[in-house]
């Protein structure tokens, strides 16, 4: 991710940076871009200062980083016109834990201007400090690979814990359990809030279950408004703010015939495998196991 940033800001003026919430952004941003002006707008003076005059933010230095940018749309615009400005000269790197390339109005600012990158929760490998598989390039290509004997490590682990680097710390259960309700409250009481108003938390949490166990599958939104309750416009309103908000995303089908990756309607996946299972009700090892979606759990966390 670093040499991909690194190598875009030689030729556009502002790299966007994407991902859920606790992936790791800002410490990246930190430790590779040291060079640049941070400022994090999660901070209330330079909230403040961005929902009021935002270019004094910036106006001393050339290279600049706003962490969790997608707090004051409004700054856009200012920042469109800035490096409009400075003819090239100017560098920015805008973070944020919604997906910025999805809001319309914000997008349509930096059309032309910036580039997208999008941070993921971590691998197996880097959980477990060791280097990928050489033939994985060749799966994806869609090439055959000869069967290897598989590894020692129990993906189980991962399905309850997850992959966001903050868990790599927590060993028991219960707190791991503890901190996955933190993330999903923090994301429905503050992140959500900040994308859209919603008429009813509730509803959307239900949502949010009901689609948890459909990880990794063809989401059928009439079949989720029955079970939930809630109506088929509703639901789908949600699903998109599931996207934006980096909660979920969604995969083609995959197919090394072109014609038919684009026919075939895309899978849902759930950003983190243990962010799908909390949701379903699985807060243990045999339960999990016991699972009928275990596959598909399975298939999240790869």
């Amino acid at each position: 991710m670093a040499s991909l940033a690194k190598e875009a800001l030689k030729d556009f003026s502002i790299v966007v940076i994407t991902g859920a919430r606790q992936v790791g952004k800002s410490t990246f941003l930190e430790k590779e871009f040291q060079g640049f002006k941070y400022v994090n707008l999660d901070e209330f003076d330079y909230l403040l200062q961005a929902k009021t005059d935002p270019e004094p933010l910036w106006i001393d230095s050339d290279r600049v980083i706003i962490d969790e940018a997608q707090r004051v749309p409004e700054i856009f615009p200012y920042i469109k016109a800035t490096v409009d400005r400075a003819k090239g000269k100017k560098r920015f790197i805008l973070s944020g834990s919604s997906n910025i390339l999805l809001m319309k109005n914000i997008s349509e600012s930096l059309a032309g201007r910036a580039i997208y990158l999008e941070m993921f929760p971590m691998t197996v490998a880097e959980a477990e400090g060791i280097s990928r598989p050489r033939n994985f390039q060749e799966i994806l290509k869609g090439k055959t690979v000869k069967e290897q004997e598989p590894g020692e490590k129990e993906p189980i682990k991962y399905l309850l814990r997850g992959l966001m680097p903050p868990l790599l710390f927590i060993k028991n259960l219960r707190s791991i359990l503890l901190w996955w309700e933190g993330y999903i409250k923090t994301y429905l009481e503050r992140d959500l809030r900040e994308l859209s108003q919603i008429d009813s938390l509730i509803d959307f949490r239900r949502v949010l279950e009901a689609i948890a166990p459909r990880t990794a599958t063809v989401i059928n939104q009439t079949d989720i408004a029955r079970d939930t309750g809630v109506s088929q416009p509703t639901i789908s309103r949600y699903l998109k703010l599931l996207e934006i908000s980096n909660m979920v995303l969604k995969l083609p089908a995959f197919y090394t015939n072109r014609i038919k990756r684009i026919v075939k309607s895309p899978k849902l996946f759930f950003i983190d495998p243990a962010l799908s299972v909390y949701l379903s009700g699985y807060h243990d090892r045999d339960s999990l196991k016991k699972s009928r979606e275990i596959g598909q759990f399975f298939e999240t966390l790869v």
